[in-house]
């Protein structure tokens, strides 16, 4: 996809670094002090659940701006079948162009790819007043649980989008997050010291 001076294309392995940098300035001390989504990727490219072809990088003039990825995970259904969906992330867009419409524009773009290849739902965790301008609503409104999640707990964290209309119909059940996802601290540690220090700070508005 070309946009003016914005392409959207597939990551390259040659670029496998460039791109965790480029997720390690966008979340630095943004959830917590330091970060670790760029671990989490370099992870999750090795993960059976990774799907390759929706893993998106951005370019504007030539330049890494952002990226986006997905894994497939389940919904295990109340009836006892497990429901096929996609979840998402890490995506980001570098720190100083930030709310410029680029999220939104990788964001639908790589939407539309996994509608096209037949993915019928993604669920993940977000802030639905960015979300919700992509069509993203409260995943409990589907039916469907954060798992692991006390009843009655805050769930506004947990979004959904049907990329099929109607594909969660009649469904109800436990969203699973890939095991992918849980990394262990320490390795993090050892992973963020190939990069360029950067400190670490505590600051106001972070969850972990």
């Amino acid at each position: 996809m070309n946009i003016n001076d914005v392409t959207i294309r597939l990551e390259k392995e040659e670029e496998y670094r460039e791109v965790e940098n480029l997720i390690r300035e966008s979340f630095w001390n943004v959830y917590r002090p330091g970060c670790s989504e760029h671990f989490v990727i370099h992870v999750l490219r090795d993960d059976p659940a990774f799907v390759r072809e929706l893993d998106f990088v951005m370019e504007k003039d030539g330049v890494l701006i952002g990226q986006n990825m997905f894994m497939r995970t389940v919904i295990n259904s109340d009836n006892g079948s497990d429901i096929d969906v996609l979840t998402m992330g890490p995506i980001c867009i570098t720190p100083h162009l930030k709310r410029n419409g680029y999220g939104k524009m990788l964001l639908d773009y790589s939407m539309e790819k996994a509608a096209e290849m037949g993915f019928g739902a993604v669920l993940f965790e977000g802030n639905i007043e960015f979300y919700g301008k992509s069509g993203f609503d409260y995943a409990r409104r589907f039916g469907i649980r954060y798992h692991d999640l006390p009843e009655g707990a805050d769930d506004s964290f947990f979004l959904c989008k049907e990329l099929i209309q109607g594909y969660l119909d009649g469904i109800t059940g436990v969203y699973q997050t890939p095991q992918g996802y849980y990394v262990n601290d320490a390795y993090v540690e050892a992973f963020d010291r190939l990069f360029p220090q950067k400190e670490k700070l505590r600051l106001p508005g972070q969850i972990f």
